[in-house]
């Protein structure tokens, strides 16, 4: 395979190790394929002398689908729990009052309420990874659009985040629990665990997502749905895997 001159020592190694491959490769063969490109270090250390330290890369999956973005029946939205978790905790707030907000800060909501906490989100404060709603709080929220849509945290029923079990929600979602759309060009992007994972969770929380897009196949979406599905550490090429869908 040519290599770009102007790509780094350690990207040579890792595309020598397999990655950047169009060639679809079985879910245990991407899996350790990632894995090795992530062990992957340049030969130099940093300026100080230390040597470098392998970090544990996230590692996510991208799902290039046969659907029309630009059709609102063809549109992906929605949120997915992975049987084995990301390796991540979230942090979340609740936009709910009484008793629904002493149970979503029972159940590790960061903050829970409404006025003052929709003034502070209003304000500019972002320091959460994901909003929920009740949905008697929808018409409050409803102003802050323009500050979480830009952020992909804007609640919607759709994706889970407007819900009247706001602690469950809370819950699921700060255990890990992930939102998702697809992009412009009909890719959706997930990430389904770390490097430190064993090739049997990481297999697992491939096979769901692959299982769950291939449950929520829009009914007008025509021709050949799953055209390509990649796995890639955050800091390695992609690999290419083989599909049935």
């Amino acid at each position: 395979m040519k290599v770009m001159g102007n790509r780094s020592v350690v990207y040579r190694k890792q595309v020598e190790a397999g990655g950047a491959s169009h060639t679809p490769v079985s879910i245990e063969e991407g899996i350790a394929t990632v894995k090795k490109m992530a062990a992957i270090k340049g030969d130099r250390p940093y300026k100080n002398g230390k040597k470098r330290k392998s970090k544990d890369q996230t590692i996510q999956i991208v799902l290039h689908l046969g659907i029309d973005p630009k059709q609102a029946d063809q549109m992906l939205r929605g949120a997915i729990s992975l049987p084995k978790g990301i390796g991540k905790s979230r942090t979340v707030i609740a936009f709910c009052d009484g008793a629904a907000a002493e149970a979503a800060k029972a159940a590790g909501a960061l903050e829970a309420g409404t006025d003052e906490l929709i003034k502070k989100v209003e304000g500019g404060w972002s320091e959460f990874d994901v909003a929920i709603a009740h949905p008697s709080m929808m018409g409050k929220v409803g102003k802050l659009g323009r500050v979480l849509g830009p952020q992909g945290k804007m609640p919607t029923p759709k994706s889970g985040t407007v819900t009247a079990d706001v602690a469950a929600a809370v819950k699921e979602f700060a255990a890990g629990r992930i939102e998702f759309r697809n992009d412009d060009g009909g890719n959706v992007h997930l990430p389904v665990g770390k490097t430190s994972f064993a090739d049997s969770d990481l297999k697992a929380n491939i096979d769901a997502v692959i299982e769950h897009f291939g449950k929520v196949k829009p009914a007008s979406a025509k021709g050949h749905y799953m055209k390509k599905v990649s796995l890639a550490g955050s800091r390695t090429p992609s690999v290419t895997l083989m599909t049935s869908m």
